[in-house]
This record gives C-alpha cells, structure tokens and sequence, in this order.
C-alpha cells in the first residue's frame, strides 16, 4: 500500500503562483511515475504533468512553460510549482503512482494505482 497527501492549495490571484508538495508513505515509491492531475466542477479528472524515476518529465499542452513538475526520490515527494496562474486551473489537485514508462498511458486516470485525497487551487479574477 502507498498513502499519498497533497499540500500547498490556496487561493491566489491571476497571475500568481503555487507550489503544491505530494508526500508518499508506505511503500518506497521512488522507482514508480508519479503525476498531478487535476478535477473542476463538473469535468472528469484531467492529466496535468508526470516525472518519472528518471527526471523525465510530460506536461498537459494548457501547462507547458507554466507548471513545472520535479522530484525528490530520496525523499518520496513530488512538486508541483505553478506560476502564472489562470482562472482556468481552478480546480482540486491530486497526486498519483503509477509503474511503466511515460507513454500516453501516462495521462490516463486509469493508469494510477495510488491517489492522494487532493489539494484544492483557486485563481482568481
């Protein structure tokens, strides 16, 4: 088993940023793929950026050159830093686990064996 919990959410004006931090307990999961992904009102949960063990990274088209997605393995905790944020990324935030390489399947919900209870972001206008 692997517990995950998000931290960092808040309520920031548009143009500012956040850090959102994932810590991972449990099982080690420093091998594994861990993503964010994010869930508004109404949508399904939506890919936002993965890293894998080896620092590679896969962002969401409506992140890139904004969000920036690392990885501490020695300590089993991703990061989320968010700059010039948008109304638009309102939304919870979760963080998964998930095995394999980056691939397509890595922007898929379905792939994540392990999910955080989220952190809630809220930009306003």
């Amino acid at each position: 088993q692997v517990q995950l919990v998000e931290s960092g959410g808040g309520l920031v004006q548009t143009g500012g940023s956040l850090r959102l931090s994932c810590a991972t307990f449990g099982r080690t999961v420093s091998t594994y793929i861990m993503g964010w992904f994010r869930q508004a009102p109404g949508n399904e949960r939506a890919f936002v950026a993965a890293v894998a063990y080896s620092g590679d990274t896969m962002y969401a088209e409506s992140v890139k050159g904004r969000f920036t997605i690392s990885r501490d393995n020695a300590n089993n905790t991703v990061y989320l830093q968010m700059n010039s944020l948008k109304p638009e990324d309102t939304a919870v935030y979760y963080c998964g686990v998930t095995t394999g390489r980056l691939s397509i399947a890595t922007r898929m919900p379905r792939t994540y064996s392990f999910w955080g209870p989220g952190t809630q972001v809220t930009v306003s206008s």
